[in-house]
């Protein structure tokens, strides 16, 4: 059995170690660093795998290691963890947003095979959408690891171009908020009419993920769904005419952008800590 460890035991690497668990990896393959004591006892205790306060005492025999740290704990962590990477050369799998391939391997070292993944929040409850590129040195064998690490909280896309993960950041993995802002929105303008605020959030909600059901689970496009929902003249088509005056997807398209923009700024000042 191929023997995993994660460095950081936060949330995200809680969901993956759960979904691991349940597609039958034994506990005895994986290992977690987490800096904090209460952690580790309860992720000891809830899945019953080894939990460790030092990196390199996870890493020591792992065959591939999932770096789930936050991006700006990564430059200072790769000094406790070079030499076991450069000695025993794992798959090396980044959750870290934004954190660019060259950078990983200038701070781990040369030649090694790396990962860089992009999930988002619903991976904690196992419905997450991950991108994920990886460097000249991931054989086949080793994309197929990585894609089972990440398929255990959602749905994976292999992209080829590294620059095209700012726009997955941009995407999928801030997408979740813009959601929630549509949620908040449609609540608002439902109780200034006079619905009650539980009832309003309710029915969003619910709208908002009976929708993402009939997208995914039936595999139609978008515009075909959304032209079934709008009889004409009717209610849904007057809303859908005040969002188009209100010029609703460049709105989008300027909230990606910027973010894509973004994901790339926060991705160059991480080269001024390292």
């Amino acid at each position: 059995m191929t023997r995993l460890a994660f460095i950081g035991g936060g949330n995200m690497a809680r969901s993956l170690i759960g979904g691991l668990l349940k597609t039958g990896v034994a506990p005895a393959t994986v290992s977690v660093a987490e800096p904090l004591a209460e952690a580790r006892q309860t992720l000891g205790r809830e899945f019953g795998i080894a939990c460790y306060a030092e990196n390199r005492l996870a890493a020591a025999e792992a065959e591939v290691i999932v770096l789930a740290v936050k991006p700006q704990i990564m430059p200072a962590i790769h000094a406790e963890l070079r030499d076991t990477l450069q000695r025993n050369r794992p798959l090396l799998i980044s959750i870290a947003a934004g954190v660019r391939l060259d950078q990983l391997e200038r701070w781990f070292g040369s030649g090694l095979p790396i990962v860089r993944c992009m999930p988002n929040t619903p991976a904690l409850i196992g419905a997450g959408a991950t991108g994920l590129c990886a460097n000249s040195r991931v054989s086949p064998a080793q994309k197929a690891q990585a894609q089972h690490i990440l398929d255990a909280a959602g749905i994976t896309r292999w992209i080829d171009d590294e620059a095209l993960m700012d726009t997955v950041t941009a995407l999928s993995g801030s997408g979740p908020a813009y959601f929630f802002a549509l949620v908040e929105a449609l609540e608002a303008a439902a109780v200034a009419q006079g619905l009650p605020r539980d009832t309003a959030r309710a029915l969003a909600a619910q709208t908002c993920l009976g929708a993402g059901r009939m997208l995914v689970e039936g595999g139609e496009d978008p515009a075909l769904l959304r032209q079934r929902v709008t009889s004409p003249n009717g209610t849904t088509q007057a809303a859908l005419e005040s969002f188009a005056a209100d010029g609703l997807p460049h709105i989008v398209a300027r909230a990606v952008h910027a973010a894509t923009r973004r994901g790339a700024e926060l991705a160059n000042e991480l080269d001024k800590l390292s």
